[in-house]
């Protein structure tokens, strides 16, 4: 159906390394892969195998979560983008209210993989970090215009006066810094970058503790 490889950490792993919890939903329990060292692992290879049939207005969603914490909507890939390699931004430990459906004497909740099967509409992005990546560059590129305006303003009443050339001029410099540095946009683009939260899964672990699952994806 599909399968995952962490970058320069793992072998491919199918899905028969997830715990799956109904037909459209399955479980990695980072525990049993790194242990405690999960976020180390900051990316993800997910893909479809040429025998899973995944309807067009379909998409297999892919979550993160750290012990505690809500799950973290990361992105996904569809029958006509059947792989992605996906940033892995972990949430800090306990950064949500998360209901602890195991036992006093469990072990302690580990960080999980969730994969489910969704509708494609209903999903923000197919990759939310390049998204943000996009967006926080486009506004770094705003402030750095913005300021370089700023250094040619006059005023005319109650208005703000510029020099005609002045996007000509501030395109300029922008060039012949990326001339004098060809990595400065490289490390811009490296430097940003974030996931967004979007939880569908919140109630199917309700509804794992009338099945008897454990909140760590266990099986009964």
């Amino acid at each position: 159906m599909f399968g995952v490889v962490f970058p320069n950490r793992s072998f491919p792993l199918d899905i028969s390394t997830f715990t799956q919890i109904d037909t459209t939903h399955w479980l990695l329990d980072m525990n049993h892969f790194v242990g405690e060292s999960y976020d180390s692992i900051r990316e993800i290879c997910i893909f479809l195998l040429n025998n899973f049939t995944l309807p067009p207005d379909k998409a297999l969603a892919l979550y993160i979560q750290s012990p505690g914490s809500p799950f973290l909507f990361c992105g996904a890939v569809t029958i006509s983008r059947p792989s992605a390699v996906l940033s892995l931004p972990w949430p800090e430990p306990g950064s949500g209210s998360v209901p602890q459906l195991t036992a006093p004497d469990a072990p302690p909740l580990s960080a999980k993989i969730g994969v489910s099967v969704e509708d494609l509409a209903a999903l923000p992005s197919l990759d939310v970090a390049a998204e943000r990546k996009i967006e926080r560059l486009a506004l770094k590129v705003g402030e750095n215009l913005f300021n370089f305006m700023q250094s040619f303003c006059g005023v005319d009443g109650s208005k703000l006066v510029v020099p005609m050339d002045i996007l000509d001029r501030w395109f300029k410099k922008f060039q012949e810094r990326a001339k004098r540095d060809p990595e400065y946009l490289k490390v811009k683009l490296n430097a940003i970058g974030l996931g967004t939260t979007w939880n569908p899964w919140g109630s199917l672990f309700v509804d794992q503790a009338e099945w008897g699952i454990a909140h760590d994806g266990a099986g009964a």
